[in-house]
């Protein structure tokens, strides 16, 4: 009997051991899952967080690459006081060339009294980037900066609306291409080529008025007015002292006068012979007959 008993209390204890352990299970499999459950909410604020910082960056690199892209067209008009006309032309030629411009248009002219007054002008483009370094040198190779004139036309939103337009009619190309394809009768055939020629003359439109805006934008524009003052020291030459050369040529000028009215004489003489035998025939009468009335 006593044997029964401990068994039973045996049996009870181990029990009793298995009950406890299987109810703290629970509680730390709960407890785990509510530590997997934070640690993944941190996750996601973590990640939502990073995403968001990854959008603002995003809008202010997209602002700041619209900003940097902004379309200018720069003009520039420089009125030079100079010292030598022909050495600052050359100089202008070889810095326009140094930074991959060109020159578009350049003349010279000058007017000679007592003093003499040179000035020329130059119209040349400048790649964008170097505008405003070949301005600085160009006054500095002056004498003295008369005045300077800078001025910029923003066609940014001139040139999106030319993109947005374009592409537009790429879109409504591509739709009348298609029906082409499509097209079995001889009328919608001749529709859609006419409609699909007027697309394409568009489309080249927008398309030059874009290349024009690249360009434009691409070099700037300066003018130059160049003035050089000095006065003219004239020189001692025989050059005007031809006298026999002078004497010579106005003895033939004479001497062709002469022969000229002589030449006009003769043809008039001739040339009027009847009328003259005419009239002296009548004044020969008029002269006879008053002699006769006076006897």
């Amino acid at each position: 009997m006593l044997k029964k008993s401990i068994f039973l209390i045996t049996v009870l204890m181990c029990l009793s051991i298995l009950l406890l352990g299987c109810s703290n299970d629970p509680a730390k499999g709960s407890k785990d899952s509510g530590e997997n459950k934070i640690s993944k909410n941190d996750t996601l604020s973590n990640n939502e967080a990073d995403t968001s910082s990854e959008t603002e960056d995003k809008s202010a690199k997209e602002g700041e690459k619209i900003e940097s892209e902004r379309m200018v067209i720069h003009q520039a008009e420089l009125y030079l006081k100079i010292k030598s006309l022909e050495k600052t032309s050359r100089w202008i030629e070889k810095k326009v060339e140094q930074y991959g411009g060109y020159i578009v248009e350049s003349t010279l002219s000058h007017e000679e009294e007592m003093e003499e007054e040179m000035s020329g002008s130059t119209i040349v483009r400048i790649p964008e980037e170097y505008f405003q370094d070949f301005l600085h040198d160009t006054e500095g190779e002056a004498a003295k900066v008369l005045s300077r004139t800078v001025t910029g036309q923003d066609v940014t939103e001139q040139y999106v609306d030319l993109e947005s337009t374009l592409k537009s009619k790429r879109v409504v190309e591509a739709r009348l291409l298609e029906f082409m394809k499509q097209a079995k009768k001889t009328e919608d055939l001749l529709k859609i080529s006419a409609d699909l020629a007027q697309v394409q003359e568009e489309l080249e439109v927008v398309t030059g008025k874009m290349k024009y805006l690249e360009n434009q934008t691409a070099y700037a524009t300066v003018s130059l007015q160049l003035i050089q003052n000095g006065v003219v020291v004239p020189e001692v030459s025989n050059k005007n002292l031809d006298t026999w050369d002078k004497t010579k040529k106005q003895l033939a000028e004479s001497t062709n006068y002469i022969l000229a009215a002589g030449s006009w004489l003769i043809v008039f003489i001739i040339g009027n012979l009847p009328i003259l035998v005419i009239l002296g025939g009548i004044t020969w009468l008029v002269i006879w007959n008053r002699r006769r009335r006076k006897n």
